[in-house]
């Protein structure tokens, strides 16, 4: 049987860190206070000359390298993202045309957190259906253009950074096992950017307003996020027949250390178990899971043959899992 396999991973953060420190010459807020609640320390920002696509293109190109393919050799190019260039036309089109290639099939989704997710599923069912037999999946944000930086509930969490996997139909055992989505609009108010689209347009009064940045009750994504992790993540293990302690390692979206911990409790899983790196990136949205991806294969930490599963959450309310045979 067919099966679409991880055959080159990249990442990339921009060179620019903030740290929580940084945060407390301008925020109420502290280290000790932002560490407790999320277990952030620090993120990346994107430069002023940096766009999303510039970011995507070089995590595109890191896992092309792996892979040792080029972007002719692409059938199609996807792109998790709610952080785009422009709102149309898709930032995956702008990635392929920077690559230096044409004609493939080239598209963003939008999932918010779910972003990458959404994108491989869409990517593995093309391989496995024969349409297609490569692929590039990229997970990519530049969060620090919405995030309000007068609030201190949510400018602590988010940072900018893309990662991208390429993936090829081999035969064998090894490659994605299964993928599971899902979605709940009617929470759309709890994690939502409310300007500036057709429900909104651009104004001076939607600006004065603060349309612009994203909107979060906290509180209530956090029950939702662990409960809808723990059970899309059950889905994808009782699918193919897989206990939790079968796991070599669990990839869940960096939103944030509670809801990481909470979720890895509920699986009954070890900490050594868990790829953590929440810490150092905070929640870079659809391109979190790409970048602890990357880095944990580039680290060794990620063996042939090794079980993986990868979990997201996010805005819609959306969420997602993917398993791995890798």
């Amino acid at each position: 049987m067919i099966k679409a396999r991880i055959i080159g991973t990249g990442s990339y953060a921009p060179g620019k860190v903030l740290t929580n420190r940084d945060l407390e010459t301008f925020l109420d807020t502290s280290d000790e206070w932002i560490v407790s609640r999320t277990g952030i320390r620090e993120r990346h920002i994107a430069a002023d000359n940096e766009a999303t696509s510039d970011l995507a293109v070089q995590a595109a190109k890191r896992a092309l390298a792996m892979a040792g393919l080029t972007a002719d050799d692409l059938d199609m190019i996807v792109v998790g993202t709610v952080t785009g260039d422009f709102p149309w036309p898709g930032t995956a089109c702008l990635v392929q045309h920077k690559l230096g290639t044409r004609g493939q099939a080239a598209f963003d989704v939008s999932a918010a957190c779910s972003g990458f997710l959404y994108g491989l599923s869409n990517a593995v069912g093309r391989i496995e259906s024969g349409q297609c037999r490569r692929a590039l999946v990229v997970g990519a944000e530049i969060l620090s253009r919405i995030v309000d930086w007068e609030d201190r509930n949510t400018a602590v969490l988010f940072g900018d950074g893309a990662g991208a996997v390429v993936l090829e139909a081999r035969e064998g055992d090894s490659g994605v096992l299964s993928t599971h989505l899902h979605a709940d609009g009617s929470f759309w108010e709890l994690l939502y950017q409310p300007g500036f689209g057709s429900r909104n347009p651009v104004s001076a009064q939607g600006v004065e307003d603060r349309l612009g940045y994203l909107r979060m009750q906290g509180n209530e994504v956090f029950k939702i996020a662990v409960r809808s992790l723990h059970e899309v993540a059950v889905e994808a293990l009782e699918a193919n027949g897989v206990e939790p302690a079968d796991l070599d390692l669990f990839i869940p979206h960096q939103a944030n250390r509670r809801i990481l911990e909470a979720t890895a409790k509920r699986l009954g899983l070890k900490p050594e178990q868990v790829y953590v790196n929440v810490d150092r990136f905070g929640n870079t949205s659809g391109a979190s899971i790409p970048i602890a991806l990357d880095e944990a294969n580039r680290a060794g930490r990620i063996q042939p043959g090794d079980l993986v599963l990868l979990d997201a959450f996010g805005g819609g309310l959306t969420w997602a899992s993917a398993l791995l045979r890798w």
